[in-house]
């Protein structure tokens, strides 16, 4: 195709885009647009907080979409949740690329990318190995049947999927049904080697996504990309990082490996027929002795490796590692004994190399510590589980500093980055060099930070687009200073008072973020006989049927916990009360918290701020934001946490909020709130 001489610039094509779709064009947007069209032409990252309602969406794909058209590349974009990925491929990119055809010359084309294991593998379903459960004894003639009746449903609806995608399969199926039909990368047998390799839907997608211009992705597999030897994503030179404040959670799942005695048996059944019996007897026996071990642990973080246990892990990685090498390398055999040493070797490299990481993870001091490693243990619930021991990274600042930031171009956005008014608590997180520059606070102009003066360093700026919300105007911070600080007993008499009162003022109409999942369930029932109006509570449905419940009928509460606090888009009168039942800081026995809070002490920081409160402010932050998702919305955020108004950190969680109009008086709270119930009625 000729190259084009007058290329139309962002701010043209921004306007060309919206005009298309119907909207109009907002200071922030094109603030933003301009900023990541620098970010491509100078290479410089970018870090730019929009708040919701600020269309970062169209003001990201523009300028990335004109890339990819004018320097025929790939760009991809990666987000948390599948809700946001497919808001993208299913809304934004069919309707922007239809508007920018004209002027780009083309229709820009775009696809998603997920991880291998997420698509349906035709030759496990045909003829692979069944996966073996983790503990034979867990299953019990019911699980048995669901089982056998979730696969039929999985060969009947793989003779009508044209993706072969898990998340188009509605309703979904267990995970132990999934692996029945589906490999990791490891697993497969290559689409050179395998019998189905022309049709495999894994396949297909990579290859759309090899062509395509726009490719959205997650973080996960984003992480898999940086952490595996291998390629997994298209060759590309920018990477657009969505709902960013999630990222080093997810690479952190990621990172994370796992050990278990009934995974070690697994590999023990798997590379049973292939190799000598007493080489596989000698894992078996280091099965055992693991699962002996375990079952006498207390669950906990693992400050020092015990005896007993570093001996069973290292007979399960001697074990695993006599294995690997009886088994040999890959010979040319019948695709069915390929298949067969492709699922072993897989599985006995996975029980190696974690072992061998949970070994070294004690090798260093404190201040030098990599991992961390914990013992979960759920025999004393109705999960039946078996004990499972974690080693989890951390940082992932290296990481993603010299296997994304030093590779490509990286934009990364959020309705939540600056945190205490500044980006450098993230961007520490993410590896890049920390600025002592503040960020404005968005009241209608945003600031960008200038970039580090350092030659060797990553260069990076920041940018606080603002929100079209004029929240000082629309809502009501009320911090409940007069209530006692949260004990460890639950919820106390004086906040489920002021709770009632909030909601009874509001006319129902609230949203109930709750610290923990026990807390909720106390609020709901011992609320439910005290105030008239309906309180749903999470887990008493599916999460999506709770919130439509709760928007459709403005009477309503809803109380919950968790994906509650970032999950919920509720514009309208339906949510007009926003209630925080205590400032959302990590379990005091969270392992990697608290092991990433000790860290930063042991090398002379401030563990406390630098972990918990960080976390705290992002998830208020993401649970305050829930109260204005329209330019029209008006209410409360009630938080009923003392301490956000008295504690040395309060100022620091404050400034992460939203600039709310704030009062301390809860009269004041609730005046507001009857105007608005009345001006809603």
């Amino acid at each position: 195709m000729a190259v084009r001489t007058a290329f139309p610039g962002v701010n043209e094509l921004l306007t060309t885009a919206v005009e298309a779709l119907g909207g109009a064009e907002r200071p922030g947007q094109v603030k933003m647009a301009e900023a990541v069209g620098r970010a491509i032409r100078t290479g410089e990252h970018l870090a730019v907080q929009a708040g919701t309602g600020t269309g970062k969406s169209l003001a990201y794909l523009v300028p990335a979409i004109r890339h990819a058209v004018e320097k025929d590349t790939t760009v991809v974009v990666s987000t948390a949740t599948i809700a946001l990925q497919r808001q993208l491929v299913d809304r934004d990119l069919p309707r922007l690329a239809k508007a920018l055809k004209k002027p780009l010359g083309r229709m820009p084309t775009f696809a998603i990318l997920k991880g291998r294991r997420n698509y349906l593998c035709l030759h496990r379903l045909d003829s692979g190995a069944p996966e073996e459960p983790e503990d034979p004894a867990l299953f019990d003639p019911f699980a048995v049947s669901r089982l056998g009746k979730e696969v039929t449903r999985l060969r009947e609806w793989a003779s009508d999927t044209e993706t072969g995608d898990r998340d188009e399969l509605v309703p979904g199926v267990t995970e132990q049904a999934w692996r029945q039909v589906s490999v990791t990368a490891k697993e497969c047998l290559g689409v050179a080697r395998c019998p189905i390799g022309q049709d495999c839907f894994a396949e297909r997608a990579r290859g759309e996504a090899g062509k395509a211009d726009v490719v959205v992705t997650n973080h996960a597999l984003l992480a898999i990309d940086a952490l595996q030897g291998y390629q997994v994503l298209p060759e590309h030179d920018l990477v657009i990082i969505d709902e960013a404040h999630e990222l080093v959670d997810r690479v952190t799942s990621v990172a994370t490996g796992e050990l278990t005695s009934s995974a070690v048996a697994v590999a023990v059944r798997r590379c049973g027929k292939l190799i000598d019996a007493d080489t596989a007897d000698r894992l078996q026996e280091a099965s055992e002795g693991l699962a002996m071990i375990l079952e006498d642990m207390p669950a906990g973080r693992l400050d020092t490796l015990p005896k007993a246990l570093g001996g069973a892990v290292a007979a399960v990685r001697d074990g695993a590692h006599a294995c690997l090498s009886a088994l040999g390398s890959d010979r040319k055999e019948d695709v069915e004994e390929a298949t067969a040493r492709k699922l072993a070797r897989s599985q006995l490299e996975e029980v190696h190399d974690t072992s061998v990481r949970l070994l070294d993870a004690f090798a260093e001091d404190t201040a030098h510590q990599r991992d961390v490693v914990w013992l979960s243990n759920d025999k004393f619930s109705f999960s039946s589980r078996p004990p499972m021991l974690h080693v989890a990274p951390l940082s992932v600042a290296g990481l993603l500093r010299e296997r994304v930031f030093a590779q490509k171009t990286t934009v990364l956005t959020s309705a939540t980055l600056a945190l205490g008014g500044a980006f450098d608590t993230l961007a520490r997180q993410w590896g890049l060099p920390p600025s002592q520059a503040r960020v404005v606070a968005a009241e209608g102009t945003a600031t960008e930070k200038a970039p580090p003066a350092d030659d060797d360093e990553l260069k990076w700026s920041g940018l606080d687009v603002g929100s079209p919300f004029d929240h000082r105007r629309n809502g009501i911070l009320y911090m409940a200073k007069h209530l006692p600080p949260p004990g460890r007993d639950g919820l106390g008499e004086k906040t489920l008072d002021e709770i009632a009162s909030l909601i009874e003022a509001a006319g129902g109409r609230t949203l109930g973020l709750f610290s923990s999942m026990r807390a909720a369930k106390q609020a709901t029932e011992e609320l439910r006989d005290r105030i008239s109006f309906p309180i749903l509570c999470q887990g008493e449905d599916t999460t999506s049927l709770l919130v439509t419940k709760f928007a459709e009928d403005p009477r309503t509460c809803l109380f919950g916990t968790l994906s509650l606090w970032q999950g919920v888009d509720v514009p309208g009168p339906s949510l007009q009360l926003v209630i925080v039942d205590r400032i959302p800081f990590p379990r005091p026995d969270d392992p990697v918290s608290s092991a990433r809070q000790r860290a930063v002490e042991a090398r002379g920081g401030n563990g406390f701020l630098t972990v918990a409160a960080t976390h705290a402010a992002l998830l208020l932050a993401q649970g305050t934001g829930r109260l204005h998702r329209s330019v029209g919305d008006k209410g409360v955020v009630a938080v009923l946490d003392s301490r956000l108004a008295t504690a040395r950190y309060g100022g620091f969680l404050r400034s992460s909020l939203p600039p709310f109009w704030p009062t301390y008086d809860p009269e004041v709270a609730k005046a507001a709130l009857k105007r608005l119930d009345a001006a809603a009625s």
